[in-house]
């Protein structure tokens, strides 16, 4: 491995590892992304479910969450296949990526393999973190069926927004492996070409997730109360109460800020 490919993977590992430990550890700049964002519409939604009697569109909500962590879960599988028979086939590898204009692929096996192995890393990372949210997201499933209806209910509604929140982050982490793995490709190619790829991704993540327009809307939409004031929590003796932040205040909870 020569010094450009050492400098190479440093600026990949520090876009990659950096970025994440800063907006998802930092809180100041946590508070400030669109997952943050999010984070307030879930937890609406699921103090939402004590005013419905009917949840058919809350089990397809979730089951439309799952369905799209399992397909990239699934197509991480097919992509670790994929990078094990490249492992098995170097030179054949190697003289695709010669074909390439401006290309400069690694000229010994070992250095091939370094860059597969680079690509496999960030696959296995982004196929666990899928799974892991599948199961979250599954987890949450169970929790909203088991929401009553009524003030008393509140802590399961939390609980379950806490869950789902959960599992939207570790899918975050999953789709923004994705988004490093396509920078990673670019290391067969050239060592530059790995340096200016994950630069490339980092501002687009950075632009995504705190300079976007749909997360100006998020935060607009979240400025509220987190129910609608008309909203109607049956009691446990069949009246209504006048919504989650009287409801909070009957069953002796903080009321839900939007």
């Amino acid at each position: 491995m020569t010094l450009l490919d050492g400098a190479a993977l440093a600026v990949f590992f520090l876009c990659w590892v950096g970025y994440a430990a800063v907006t998802d550890r930092v809180p100041a700049i946590q508070r400030r992304s669109v997952i943050a964002a999010m984070d307030e519409h879930r937890r609406r939604w699921m103090l939402a479910l004590l005013s419905r009697e009917n949840r058919i569109s809350d089990t397809a909500i979730i089951g439309n969450l799952m369905a799209s962590t399992s397909f990239l879960a699934n197509t991480a599988i097919f992509i670790l296949g994929g990078l094990v028979a490249l492992m098995a086939a170097p030179e054949l590898g190697q003289r695709v990526v010669a074909a390439l204009p401006l290309a400069a692929p690694p000229s010994s096996v070992a250095a091939w393999e370094a860059r597969i192995a680079l690509l496999l890393l960030i696959f296995i990372r982004a196929f666990f973190e899928l799974t892991w949210a599948l199961r979250q997201f599954n987890y949450c499933s169970i929790l909203v069926g088991g929401i009553g209806h009524g003030p008393e209910c509140i802590p399961q509604a939390e609980t379950a927004a806490r869950v789902a929140n959960r599992a939207a982050r570790h899918f975050n982490t999953g789709l923004r492996a994705y988004y490093f793995g396509l920078a990673a490709l670019a290391w067969i190619i050239h060592p530059v070409a790995l340096m200016a790829a994950s630069l490339a991704v980092l501002w687009e993540l950075h632009r995504r997730e705190f300079r976007s327009a749909v997360r100006q809307s998020l935060i607009d939409g979240g400025a509220g109360d987190a129910a609608p004031a008309d909203a109607r929590l049956p009691a446990s003796g069949g009246s209504t109460a006048a919504g989650p932040r009287s409801a909070a205040k009957e069953a002796g909870t903080p009321a839900p800020h939007g």
